[in-house]
């Protein structure tokens, strides 16, 4: 199971999963971000698109550029209705296809665990903002319970299963986030965490949306004998508490960081 590797190739499945989630957490981000508008955005790693659609209807932006090394994602995005002239281009978030001080403010959200490096996905956030530039992110606190799935991950672990990890989960910590923005040059870093919560018809709706949006849970079971699948899916559904019509609520977290180079 430690052999495979998440990637996101299905827009649609995983806007059922992580495109809903990072939304819910997009807004408190951006409440607390509180930028200027008319600002020239960069959003590494943005996926789908479903977080650079916020910024667009609540930012003001004078310009916004989505990259990701997901062509399939890339196309998902495009066709978002509230995209409308935003350049999404393929790269790669430790070479940023860019010139130096070239936008104003950068997002890296729900990615910089996915960065092999995560220092020098940050060093190019800095390298591609001007003077006064800001750069921020998000990312599931993976290690404190933060994660939508860790209904599911703890039982997988409880039955001796190591549930499939991003490259750099120790970059999800509040505390690693905050020495890898100061050692990029940022200064005036904060950091935060963002609950989030997210209601479901039912448990069968959370399983079948966590299984088929979310690709290194869906690969790691499929290596399993249905019998196991069966038991952590028993197991995980103890864990909620459903209300009279059978309606659950999942909740997560994130944690945050912002910070700005020095004008």
């Amino acid at each position: 199971m430690a052999e495979i590797q998440i990637r996101f190739e299905d827009g649609a499945a995983y806007e059922q999963m992580m495109g809903n989630w990072s939304r819910r957490a997009g807004e408190i981000f951006l409440d607390w971000l509180a930028p200027s508008p008319s600002l020239r955005w960069l959003d590494v790693g943005c996926g789908n698109g479903a977080f650079t659609e916020l910024l667009l209807t609540r930012c003001s932006p004078a310009e916004v550029h989505g990259v990701d090394p997901s062509e399939a994602q890339l196309a998902y995005a495009r066709t978002r209705p509230g995209v409308a002239n935003t350049r999404f281009s393929r790269g790669d978030a430790m070479a940023l296809p860019f010139p130096d001080n070239r936008f104003d403010a950068a997002t890296m959200t729900l990615v910089i665990f996915f960065v092999p490096d995560p220092a020098k996905g940050v060093a190019e956030l800095a390298r591609v903002l001007g003077p006064g530039g800001i750069a921020a992110a998000y990312a599931w606190d993976m290690f404190g319970g933060g994660f939508p799935l860790e209904p599911i991950y703890a039982e997988m672990r409880a039955l001796g299963l190591s549930p499939v990890m991003p490259p750099s989960p120790e970059a999800s910590r509040i505390e690693a986030m905050r020495d890898l923005w100061r050692a990029a040059g940022f200064v005036q870093v904060e950091t935060r965490a963002i609950a989030v919560q997210r209601n479901f018809a039912d448990f069968e709706e959370f399983w079948t949306i966590a299984v088929s949006g979310a690709d290194g849970l869906s690969a790691a079971l499929a290596t399993m004998a249905p019998a196991d699948v069966d038991c952590i899916k028993t197991r995980a559904r103890t864990r909620f508490t459903p209300d009279l019509s059978g309606k659950i609520t999942c909740r997560a977290h994130v944690n945050a960081v912002k910070g700005r180079l020095a004008k």
